[in-house]
């Protein structure tokens, strides 16, 4: 078996995710509870990272996923256009009164020490309705695909989104493309779906045809039920128990070259120390630490994932392609909104040690 990943060096599409899209109402830092107003962001973690590298970093990604014929459909769909993103839609009729809906993410920012706070409205999902059957794979990957993604959050919806799932990982492997998955462990969402074991039983499944992973500790150790290493760490950024379960996913699963993921101690809601690791092929990676002032959290890891595939695909060393995610990710919680306002340049800038200076 190989453990070098080989990722093709062209086709229609660089990079097609697979996941539910949702429109989240932020009333910034103001409580929900004395909220009078809220901004609307269009999100989902397998979006997110569809829409940063395409408005970012300018490749060709698409997104399939449940879209519902009403207005807020149409928010959607104009958000997925406006970042670059071609759609390919499952499409679903509004009954005028329960739906299906496009979900709802409900979130603050917090601010200082009080902490940021996310609760759902996800009832009647469509995004949780798709099954397998309802894309028609070699029509999205006509022309070839480099890279196929999808995630944690989608998988817990509903009983058919993993079977969906492994069907356009198998079809996207056929194609030669790259296959990630972001475990995206939540627990809120696993605990109305059948629970802990019910996740570990789907995602190992999933994982079964996966190369790339994202996922902290946690995330390997509650979603693919893998027992933590016994690893005294000095903080929360130090690397060490997330290399240490390296070997205990790859006796899982020895098909995955790539495991990656953020590093972040909260100090204060806006105050954040920020690292990220990664081993690639056998060896470890790490970026440096950066000190940031978070405007918006959400988002930031979709960010790190983001330009860390940006960098594989660009065909750059793996500790650089860390450093590019790590550098989007950080400058990720500067925007409002769960998708990137950065440009290239910044982040090349900022991974290669640029400043906060201001730029005439």
């Amino acid at each position: 078996m190989s453990t070098t990943l080989s990722i093709p060096p062209e086709g229609a599409l660089d990079f097609v995710s697979l996941g539910a899209v949702v429109h989240r109402l932020d009333p910034g830092i103001i409580p929900f509870r004395k909220a009078t107003q809220c901004s609307i962001h269009v999100s989902g973690g397998e979006f997110n990272v569809a829409a940063n590298l395409a408005d970012c970093f300018g490749l060709r990604t698409g997104f399939a996923t449940a879209m519902v014929r009403y207005p807020i459909g149409d928010l959607t769909a104009e958000r997925v256009r406006a970042m670059g993103v071609k759609g390919f839609y499952r499409h679903f009729e509004h009954d005028g009164v329960r739906g299906p809906n496009m979900a709802t993410v409900l979130s603050d920012r917090g601010h200082g020490v009080r902490a940021p706070v996310v609760f759902y409205n996800r009832s009647n999902e469509a995004a949780a309705l798709l099954k397998p059957g309802d894309f028609d794979w070699k029509d999205v990957f006509a022309g070839g695909v480099r890279w196929f993604h999808s995630g944690g959050i989608f998988a817990a919806l509903s009983p058919t989104t993993p079977e969906l799932i492994v069907e356009a990982m198998k079809a996207a492997r056929a194609g030669g493309a790259v296959v990630s998955f972001d475990l995206n462990f939540r627990e809120k969402l696993w605990r109305v779906s059948g629970g802990a074991d019910q996740a570990v039983e789907v995602m190992n499944r999933i994982v079964e045809n996966v190369d790339v992973l994202v996922g902290n500790e946690e995330d390997l150790q509650k979603g693919l039920g893998l027992p933590g290493p016994e690893v005294e760490r000095k903080s929360k950024l130090d690397p060490s128990a997330f290399f240490a379960m390296i070997d205990v996913v790859r006796k899982r699963h020895p098909h995955v070259k790539v495991v990656a993921t953020t590093l972040r101690d909260v100090h204060t809601t806006n105050r954040h120390s920020w690292s990220a690791v990664a081993w690639v092929d056998g060896q470890k990676h790490a970026a440096p630490t950066a000190e940031l002032d978070v405007l918006d959290r959400v988002g930031g890891g979709d960010g790190f994932a983001s330009g860390f595939f940006f960098g594989l695909m660009a065909g750059e060393p793996p500790e650089e392609a860390v450093k590019l995610g790590w550098a989007h990710g950080a400058l990720l919680t500067t925007f409002p909104g769960d998708t990137t306002m950065a440009s290239v340049e910044q982040v090349r800038a900022f991974a290669s040690g640029g400043s906060a200076r201001i730029q005439r």
